[in-house]
């Protein structure tokens, strides 16, 4: 079998990353950016819009006279695209989305194309305050009116699996859990990884840094097929724009190689890939988290956020973890906590002190590989800030296996007890707002209904000879 190229979208390093007004418009005219895709970010984190003939948009993207308009149910679905009952109340009609060119960016892992982030907007022009990116950038500006800055790296983890039939494509959502997986166990940290997983993350990481998008390390994991990706430290609402094109990246460039990767949390039995996130807080340049006197230590202030985010994040879970498979990845020493813990370099822990001196930050290990990065950034630095300002202060670390202590609370088992909590929440509602709390309610509750209307595999195969 061979494998197909590449695209390789630019000529020179002019198309690299993102596109200038100057080097869009030189791009469209030699034909190297032939199209270009507008995207908004749905619910769930995904890319959703529309692909324009590049001639055809460039000088109305340019002189900012572009109008699209989608179907507001992009901001209304569960995770299989069915709407829920939320926008019916208006008729399902259409919103605003108004493309930002300063994203203009080249795909290399997309023949001839630029894509252009894009805001939903409401009828009086505003952004739409249920949409993803104005959640998180409705947090980050309550933070920054406190003097904080929250600065943030993405730790993913995901599965590749080989094609059932190497002559085919797979088809969509169905056999995942039969196909083979790209590696074999026990391959944490192995650099003898086979050549044709050796070559996709090649393309995979080439294709980013070509997009604009570098990556600070790779590593293969322990399970089956499982793969890491980690990106720097740094801006929030850049580091979530990245992880959404990162998933799209991964996707693609696997099917040219007749593989497929998945970023469920929990695609098999035995396997759990997490979306561990990385944060830190900052006042004019300089890090808050770490103790003045004492660089292994938190600071006041790095208490604070952490006593805040051990007692927001369980009424938040629904923003970490939105799906029904999303809890089957919370299981003893697992390396996915099950209680509401913090340690210093505690993999257990809910929340992990990790790093030194000026480096010293938060991991929190909650989210999994599934998570919407713009929601659980925006949850975190909800929890960070509410902390803060109540001067709050956590319980003592955990020292030794965090799933044996018993005093701190559980992880949620599932969502259904998730978004009653998240529901029922006054936390919750005092830092997102009751509507927009019930609005993602609603989306959880959409997720949940179909699973309850829907007879599984695993079901008919425990049940049909013996119940």
């Amino acid at each position: 079998m061979t494998t197909a190229p590449m695209p390789t979208p630019g000529r020179g390093p002019q198309l690299r990353g993102p596109l200038t007004p100057t080097q869009f418009r030189e791009a469209v005219r030699i034909g190297e950016v032939r199209q270009v895709r507008i995207a908004t970010i749905d619910l769930q984190g995904r890319l959703r819009g529309k692909t324009f003939p590049a001639e055809y948009v460039l000088e109305q993207l340019l002189n900012g006279t572009m109008r699209m308009e989608g179907c507001g149910y992009l901001l209304a679905t569960d995770l299989g695209m069915v709407p829920t009952e939320s926008w019916w109340r208006d008729g399902y009609g259409d919103i605003r989305l108004a493309p930002d060119t300063r994203s203009v960016r080249v795909v290399p892992w997309v023949p001839h194309t630029a894509l252009v982030l894009a805001d939903p907007l409401d009828t009086a022009g505003q952004r739409l305050p249920v949409a993803p990116g104005t959640v998180l950038r409705e947090q980050l500006a309550d933070l920054a009116a406190l003097g904080l800055e929250i600065r943030v790296g993405l730790e993913s983890e995901f599965v590749v699996y080989h094609w059932p039939d190497e002559d085919q494509a797979p088809r969509q959502g169905a056999g995942a859990l039969t196909r083979r997986p790209v590696t074999g166990p026990g391959r944490d940290y192995a650099f003898d990884l086979p050549e044709k997983v050796a070559q996709y993350l090649a393309r995979l990481t080439s294709a980013l840094s070509n997009a604009g998008l570098p990556v600070e390390a790779v590593k293969s994991e322990g399970a089956p097929g499982q793969l890491e990706i980690t990106f720097p430290h740094g801006d929030a609402m850049a580091a979530c724009e990245q992880h959404v094109l990162f998933k799209e990246a991964a996707r693609s460039v696997a099917e040219r190689h007749h593989m497929a990767a998945t970023f469920m949390a929990a695609p098999d039995d035995s396997t759990g890939s997490g979306l561990h996130l990385h944060l830190s807080l900052w006042r004019d340049g300089r890090p808050l988290l770490v103790h003045p006197d004492q660089p292994e230590e938190l600071s006041p202030l790095g208490e604070h956020v952490v006593a805040g985010l051990l007692g927001a994040l369980p009424d938040l879970m629904p923003l970490l973890a939105p799906y029904v498979n999303s809890y089957k990845r919370y299981r003893d020493h697992s390396f996915a906590p099950t209680r509401f813990a913090w340690g210093h370099d505690n993999r257990g822990c809910a929340v992990r002190v990790v790093g030194h001196g000026p480096g010293l930050h938060l991991e929190v290990r909650l989210p999994g590989a599934d998570a919407n990065p713009y929601l659980l950034v925006a949850a975190a630095a909800a929890a960070a800030r509410w902390g803060i300002e109540e001067h709050l202060a956590p319980p003592a670390p955990v020292a030794g296996d965090a799933y044996r202590q018993t005093t701190a609370p559980l992880v949620p088992l599932s969502l259904t007890e998730a978004v009653g909590a998240f529901e029922q929440s006054a936390l919750a509602g005092s830092l997102f707002g009751e509507k927009l709390v019930a609005h993602y309610a609603m989306a959880a509750d959409a997720e949940l209904h179909f699973h309850e209307r829907h007879v599984s595999d695993l079901e008919v195969t425990r049940g049909f000879d013996q119940a």
